[in-house]
Order: structure tokens, then sequence, then C-alpha cells
């Protein structure tokens, strides 16, 4: 347990944040979740946070036991993570829709806002992603970190609507989407070469 913590490391948690924050994408998913309280009444921000935690803290734990289930690398997973967060971009910079979610149902705040808005594939995978190149520690706080986030936007869902208008939402959803190409990136090339050396 103390070797745990001994692995915290602020440049670490900092960078894994930056990443959730930009997979997640709260903040410019605003519009759907309004729309989701439309459809199916109020959303209950504590439910849909708490179950979003739960679910991508059980993946960092048990992602890459599962993975070897299947005899698949950490390195490997995190290349075809690569791809997946580089076609998210490309909805976030081009506005175009890659990505299919059906939305319904009276449990909006399980699905589809917990699961997959908030802890769907793009998540999953940087978590996967980020466990072949941060320690565990830094995931876990910048997870919690993000929830937190999460659970503030959720609050505050009509506010920041107001304040930021749709084109201040349009504007971040950009900026996060370029920051989010580099990260695939980057993921791509130091992991691809992984698999090569190991090979």
């Amino acid at each position: 347990m103390l070797e745990f913590f001994k692995e915290f490391n602020g440049t670490e948690l900092f960078k894994a944040s930056m990443v959730l924050f930009a997979v997640v994408d709260i903040v410019g998913s605003i519009p759907l979740i309004i729309k989701l309280k439309e459809q199916t009444g109020d959303i209950h921000p504590l439910h849909a946070s708490l179950v979003s935690l739960v679910i991508m803290i059980g993946f960092l734990i048990l992602g890459e036991n599962i993975l070897s289930l299947f005899g698949v690398e950490v390195e490997a997973f995190a290349v075809a993570g690569a791809f997946i967060l580089f076609a998210m971009s490309l909805e976030m910079i081009l506005g175009v829709r890659l990505f299919r979610d059906e939305v319904s149902g009276k449990t909006a705040s399980i699905v589809p806002l917990a699961f997959p808005i908030i802890a769907g594939a793009g998540t999953m995978t940087s978590i996967i992603s980020l466990r072949a190149e941060f320690a565990m520690i830094n995931i876990t706080l910048a997870i919690i970190i993000n929830i937190a986030i999460v659970y503030i936007v959720l609050r505050l869902t009509k506010t920041i609507e107001r304040v930021m208008g749709a084109g201040g939402i349009a504007i971040l959803k950009k900026v996060f989407g370029i920051i989010l190409l580099a990260i695939a990136i980057k993921l791509f090339t130091s992991n691809f070469k992984m698999l090569f050396i190991g090979a």
C-alpha cells in the first residue's frame, strides 16, 4: 500500500487528468445532457457520477486482467485505443458523427449518461492506454478529479450553457478535439514502438 502512494507524481496526475477530461468531454456533452433532461425527466448528478466512478475504477483495476485472458498486450490495446481517440477527436474537430448511441429510457442517469456518455468506449480505452504509461495512483486520482468535475457540470448544466453560449461550447469542443488528436498520435507512436521492441 505504501508503495502505491510512493508512485504519486504531480506531472503524471496532471497529464492523466487532461487526457480523461478531453475524452469524457462533459462540457461538450452539455447540449446532449439538456436533451436527456427534456426527454426523460430530471437527471440525478450524484447517481450518474458514482456509477461512472465505479465503472472507471473497476476497469482500471481489472482491465489488464481481462486483456490477459484474451492474450492481448497493454501496448497493443493502447495502439487500438489511439485509433478510437483519433476518431473521437475528428468528431470534436469536424463536427461529424462516427459513434451512434440511442438516447432513451427511464434510467437516464445510468444509461446513457453514466454509460456510455461518461464512461464509454473512449474512456475505457484511455484508461488502459494510460496504464501503459502512468502509475496506478495517478490514474486513480485523475479519475476521481474528473468525476468531481462531471458532478459539478451536471449540477450546473443550464447555468454553464447560459454563460458560455452555444458558440463558447463549440469552441471548447474544437480545442479539446485538437488536444485529443495530439494525444492519440503520441499514444500510437510510443506504444507501436514498444510493440516492435518487445517483438
